[in-house]
């Protein structure tokens, strides 16, 4: 028996890493589950478990020209926003698509919602909204919130309109701040591209920065539990939950596990250096760590370690491209 608390669902951004996967719970359980999404990064492939379900529908839709169509609202009591610019890095050259793909987008939505029954809207921020946090682990009431990428920075403005929007018209609202989430059907990130440069040189493996930027690891199993478990907070407004893993791990460590998983153990790892003390690129956070309590109150708790949760990735990504 499901202790899911509602019937129907929309997941924006359904086709993508984030959203396939909670697709697939929500309509294993048994929960009227509607996707939308434009498929410019995400793919039909990680649908094809929901497909064939009589409690699943795909609207082939782009939040920037949704015009008058709303079918996709009908009916629909919990909205999850997971349709976003999937990617930190490319943000420097681009600033324009984290603009138009987060903030606009973000605002088309809530439009429509604010003229729907929905009663409540899951954001998918980033824990990059804190930048670099003066106090590790950091915790929700940090601040003041200073991003230091495009990305980031984007994803502040969605938060500060998501709760604008769920007090002015009476929708509950949760914000989830992740670490760096990751697993099966991720098609970006530091594994993804670690696995891609060992797939065309097996001799030598760049890394980029000076290798002991600490992050934190999720894996995608434990972020659904917690997007799911954020959902049982009693009162009404607007929270927020960081959702990561107990710890942190130097990439350098991560890049060790993809080789040996890549059968590669004594392959020559070097790291480019980096900028600004060791940083893989511009608006890349040096040491990250999340304060997971107040999930964790909730009986939430990530099963991986951050180092766990890498190991069973790179071994996920490895199968699904080499």
């Amino acid at each position: 028996m499901s202790d899911i608390e509602f019937n129907s669902a929309l997941i924006t951004g359904g086709a993508g890493f984030i959203g396939s996967h909670l697709a697939d719970k929500l309509v294993n359980e048994g929960i009227e589950t509607k996707v939308l999404d434009n498929f410019a990064t995400g793919r039909k492939d990680n649908l094809l478990g929901c497909m064939d379900k009589q409690n699943f529908s795909l609207f082939d839709l782009d939040l920037g020209k949704l015009g008058n169509q709303e079918d996709y609202l009908e009916n629909v009591e919990v909205v999850f926003h997971m349709a976003a610019d999937p990617e930190v890095r490319t943000g420097y050259d681009n600033p324009k698509s984290s603009f138009e793909q987060n903030i606009v987008n973000t605002f088309n939505l809530l439009q429509r919602i604010k003229h729907s029954k929905v009663k409540k809207i899951v954001f998918a921020s980033s824990s990059s909204v804190y930048g670099d946090a003066k106090i590790l682990p950091t915790n929700e009431e940090y601040g003041p919130l200073c991003p230091i990428s495009h990305y980031g920075a984007s994803k502040l403005a969605c938060e500060a309109i998501v709760s604008s929007f769920c007090y002015n018209y009476d929708i509950d609202g949760i914000i989830l701040r992740p670490a760096n989430v990751i697993g099966s059907r991720g098609r970006h990130g530091l594994i993804w591209d670690l696995v891609h440069k060992l797939k065309n040189d097996k001799n030598r493996l760049e890394v980029l920065g000076d290798g002991k930027q600490t992050k934190s690891f999720i894996h995608i199993s434990d972020m659904i539990k917690g997007i799911l478990q954020s959902m049982k907070k009693g009162e009404d407004g607007v929270e927020i939950f960081n959702v990561g893993s107990e710890d942190g791990v130097e990439i350098i460590n991560v890049a060790k596990i993809v080789c040996k998983n890549m059968k590669l153990p004594n392959i020559e790892i070097f790291t480019t250096g980096g900028i600004e003390n060791g940083r893989g690129w511009k608006g890349d956070i040096k040491i990250a760590h999340l304060d997971i309590s107040k999930l964790k109150n909730l009986g939430w708790q990530p099963k991986l370690s951050s180092l766990e949760a890498a190991d069973v990735t790179s071994q996920e990504i490895i199968a699904e491209v080499i």
